[in-house]
């Protein structure tokens, strides 16, 4: 996927925060960045296998979290209500 495409599909993330993080994952061997020798230059990202790995307990993950948002909700209500 390129840069902008991933920028549009993360919302509320800046370009710097996304290119920090692409780095990071690069770097933790989870995604793969291959540029193309075009002008103007292209850059695109995808998972490695490694990084796949990861799609399964991610799903499950943001499961849990559509599920528990109403208790979540409810925590920070609670929490905030407290004038901490």
């Amino acid at each position: 996927m390129r840069f902008t495409a991933l920028l549009q599909r993360v919302p509320g993330i800046s370009q710097r925060m996304l290119t920090l993080t692409l780095r990071h994952l690069e770097r933790d061997g989870l995604v793969a960045r291959t540029a193309f020798a075009e002008v103007p230059p292209r850059v695109e990202y995808e998972l490695t296998a490694v990084g796949r790995t990861l799609i399964e307990p991610a799903v499950a993950l943001a499961e849990w979290a559509v599920e528990h948002n109403p208790d979540i909700e409810r925590s920070h209500r609670a929490y905030d209500s407290r004038g901490d």
